[in-house]
This record gives C-alpha cells, sequence and structure tokens, in this order.
C-alpha cells in the first residue's frame, strides 16, 4: 500500500488519535532523513514492538550550530519514502520547517546537567534543539514507544531523562549501533568523508574496542584508557580530535576509577564530517 504521508501538525494529531482510539499502539521513529541501514534497523525494532509505525523526517534547523552544516546535510526524501514504505512503515511525518516553528516561536526544552559534557559542551544549543522537537514530536505523533540509537548515545540519555522529568508518557527505546563490515558506524555524514578518510575514520571504532579489552582485563584506570584509544586515533592524517572519553553512562559525568556500567565515547572530525562513536562497558 505505500507509506501515507503526513505534512502538517493538525493532520499528525488527527491520525494519533485516529489511532490510539482505536487502540493501536504507536511508534516513533524521529530522524532527519537521507536514512541508511541504522535508521531502518530502528524502524525493524519500532516495527517489532508496535502496531503503528510513524517515521518523522525533519532537518531540525535549531539543533545546528551557525557554523555547522544544516546547508549542505544531506537530503532525499524519494527515497527515504521508498525505504521505510518496503520495510512496512506506515506514516512518514515529514512537516515543513514553518509549520514546526510558525512565526513567533519563543518555546524550548532544556535538560541541564547531561548537556554538560560530550556533545553538549562541543556544540553549545545543540541538545536544547533536539530536546524541544523531539518534545514537539511526541506532543504531535503521541508515540507509546519512540527508538533511537545507541550510537547518539548521549542524545538517547538526554531525551529519556527529558520524558522522565516531563512525566511522558512515552517508552523510549535505545537500539544497537548498526556498522559497516569494517567497524565505522553508520551515519548520514558519512558521505563528506573522501576515500583516505573513510579508511582513517576506521580508527574510532579500533580505539572504542582496545579501550573496552583493556577494561574487560582488568584496567581501572580513565586515564590509561583514554591514552590508549588517543595513541590509536591521533596519529590519522586527516583526524582532528574534539574529545575521547570515558563517563558514566548514566550521568555522563567523567569517571576516574572505573566501576558498574561505563561509556567509551569519541568525536573526531575528519575532514567535513564530525563523527560520533561510543561503546557500553559493564565493569565487573
Amino acid at each position: 500500500m505505500g507509506v501515507d504521508v503526513i505534512r502538517t501538525v493538525g493532520e499528525m494529531h488527527h491520525a494519533a488519535d485516529v489511532m490510539r482510539q482505536s487502540g493501536q499502539k504507536i511508534g516513533l521513529v524521529p530522524t532527519m532523513g537521507f536514512l541508511h541501514k541504522g535508521h531502518l534497523s530502528l524502524v525493524e525494532h519500532a516495527l517489532e514492538v508496535t502496531d503503528r509505525v510513524v517515521v518523522s523526517i525533519f532537518v531540525n534547523p535549531i539543533q545546528f550550530g551557525p557554523s555547522e552544516d544544516l546547508d549542505a546535510y544531506p537530503r532525499d526524501l524519494d527515497r527515504d519514502l521508498k525505504l521505510i514504505s518496503d520495510l512496512g512503515a506506515h506514516i512518514a511525518y515529514v512537516p515543513s520547517v514553518e509549520e514546526m516553528y510558525p512565526e513567533g516561536f519563543v518555546t524550548s526544552v532544556a535538560v541541564t546537567d547531561l548537556t554538560a559534557n560530550l556533545c553538549g559542551r562541543a556544540r553549545p544549543g545543540h541538545f536544547e534543539g533536539v530536546t524541544t522537537v523531539v518534545a514537539k514530536l511526541f506532543a504531535t505523533v503521541k508515540p507509546h514507544v519512540a527508538v533511537f540509537g545507541q550510537k547518539d548515545a548521549q542524545q538517547a540519555i538526554v531525551i529519556r531523562r527529558m520524558a522522565r522529568d516531563l512525566n511522558m508518557d512515552v517508552g523510549v527505546m535505545i537500539a544497537p549501533t548498526v556498522r559497516e563490515a569494517d567497524g565505522l558506524a553508520m551515519s548520514s555524514r558519512n558521505v563528506y568523508l573522501s576515500a583516505g578518510e573513510r579508511q582513517e575514520a576506521t580508527a574510532l571504532y579500533r580505539a572504542l574496542m582496545l579501550g573496552q579489552k583493556m577494561i574487560e582485563r582488568g584496567e581501572r584506570c580513565a586515564q590509561k584508557v583514554v591514552a590508549v584509544m588517543f595513541d590509536v586515533i591521533a596519529p590519522q592524517p586527516h583526524a582532528e580530535i574534539d574529545y575521547i572519553e570515558v563517563v558514566d553512562a548514566e550521568q555522563l559525568t567523567p569517571a576516574t576509577e572505573l566501576s558498574d556500567s561505563i561509556l567509551l565515547a569519541v568525536a573526531v572530525r575528519f575532514g567535513k564530517a564530525r563523527l560520533i562513536d561510543n561503546t557500553l562497558v559493564q565493569v565487573g
């Protein structure tokens, strides 16, 4: 039958109300489009646990900084619609910027503390843009479950806290990172990489796996883990390291003595692409 395309808040409200009144469980997969296998895996997870799946496709301008890649961000709506239709998604919610942020829009949603480190430190205002748009999507689509990817771990943790703190009746599901055969995490921004940069970018996954092995073998000094990861990434000719960190997986604060659940997280620029990746490690 194909996917139904909804472009306005009013239409989406109505569709969500009809689905809920008929007893259907709604799943939401928020995206900025230019979909890859990582996004599609999130849709598959949503299809497994809900009755009707809505995929939002919206390049959110308020989460981009003034020097970031809003205008250049890759877009291909026709391709995206075919991919999610073939997979079995039911609705594509594709609002315009004017529909999402009408004239006079002045409200924002901010989650403090969890956004102070990692990408929040490097990209001021980014997470406020993310939480604002996701709050609007939750209010419009009215999902029972929303699915996010582990690759964007900080984003997922921040949204889960927002939903809890604001008593949003939405379950936030975090699905595993999907990787290329050589370990590189799938990302829409990978298209920015030259052939040489693409090869160098595999150092992120190698560094994370080495850090994980160190911890699993008994290393408990975060500085030593970071130093070894740095030695894997820094020699890459085009790598500009934003951060390499070992943090508590719940609070996202720097970990010194490693215990409980730890997140190893990296952000590195290769040319025009800023790539992020992470791995969760259960200590002990």
